[in-house]
């Protein structure tokens, strides 16, 4: 009996060390105990884990993200002569994602890697919410501008330069 209360004791005692080093997901503890004389005694206890506290989510400024989301919205409804439903829609898409961008920034301003995904992911899923929004000429007009800002070869225009001790074509010799 003596043996059973102390390792119950024990088992309660460790908890707290056990769930200090747990990781953020549920934690099982398991005990096993052996009475004098009878058989072993197994249990296993499930613990919800802990939240751990982590970084506060950085806030993007609010007046800079207006600032740059209206900015390219005008830009946008200029060359492409948005209608002001296209115009309302095209500025939430904006909005969310110079929003999106800028608390990336803030958060992964110590690992460029994690930054670049984000902004990665955030620019392909805007991309495809203008898609949806503009008209397929729009649309059009939207890719050819973006891949001459970006700097983006045109693939039918690119010749490029052969490469070294391959010669220019078929009349060198």
């Amino acid at each position: 009996m003596k043996v059973l209360l102390l390792s119950s004791l024990l088992a309660v005692a460790a908890a707290p060390a056990v769930l200090a080093q747990a990781p953020a997901r549920s934690t099982t503890v398991k005990t096993k105990t052996k009475p004098v004389g009878q058989a072993s005694v197994k249990s296993k206890t499930t613990v919800p884990a802990r939240p751990v506290p982590d970084e506060p989510m950085p806030v993007a400024d609010a007046a800079k993200v207006d600032a740059i989301s209206n900015g390219l919205t005008t830009n946008m409804q200029q060359n492409l002569g948005l209608t002001p439903q296209q115009t309302e829609k095209v500025r939430a898409i904006n909005r969310r994602s110079v929003d999106a961008v800028e608390s990336a920034r803030l958060r992964y301003k110590a690992d460029p890697r994690k930054l670049a995904g984000v902004v990665e992911t955030v620019g392909s899923s805007r991309l495809a919410a203008i898609k949806d929004v503009l008209t397929p000429q729009q649309f059009a007009k939207y890719q050819r501008k973006r891949e001459e800002k970006m700097g983006v070869p045109n693939v039918q225009g690119v010749q490029g330069t052969p490469p070294p001790g391959l010669g220019s074509g078929p009349g060198d010799q």
